[in-house]
């Protein structure tokens, strides 16, 4: 299943870039969910990203490793792939893609692909997943304003 989400601010591709940090990272935490940060090396090749996610009383272990980075004056991303995931996820896959759109103007994609393996189970998943992410482009407009 994919879920994509575009958010258009009113900053440069460099300001956005800097502002991927560990603090926007809490920031976007889904409503909820609780979420403890375990470890948060950054956005680049080999960096991981560890958390206890916890919902409806139980906590469950996720854990994201970047996989892939490019950065040009045009655009940046990064991609993080789940290798530890919460039940019942078998593979997730999102890709953070922040593209100049002039001087002081950028837009943020989320783009998420993910499976539990049983497609009545992805579609199950879907609303409240979308729900999760939805939240995504407020909080960025609020946080780069």
């Amino acid at each position: 299943m994919n879920l994509r989400f575009v958010t258009i601010l009113p900053c440069s591709l460099e300001k956005v870039k800097a502002g991927f940090t560990e603090k926007l990272f809490l920031e976007l935490t889904p409503p909820g969910v609780s979420v403890f940060l375990e470890r948060f090396d950054g956005c680049s090749p080999g960096h991981e990203v560890h958390l206890q996610i916890g919902s409806f009383g139980f906590k469950q272990k996720w854990v994201s490793h970047i996989t892939s980075e490019v950065y040009n004056d045009k655009e940046w991303y990064f991609v993080d792939e789940g290798k530890v995931l919460p039940w019942p996820l078998k593979s997730w896959k999102h890709l953070h893609k922040v593209e100049s759109l002039g001087e002081n103007q950028s837009q943020i994609i989320d783009d998420i692909t993910y499976t539990t393996g049983f497609r009545f189970l992805d579609v199950l998943m879907y609303p409240s997943l979308l729900l999760s992410f939805g939240v995504r482009p407020s909080r960025y407009k609020k946080y780069f304003r």
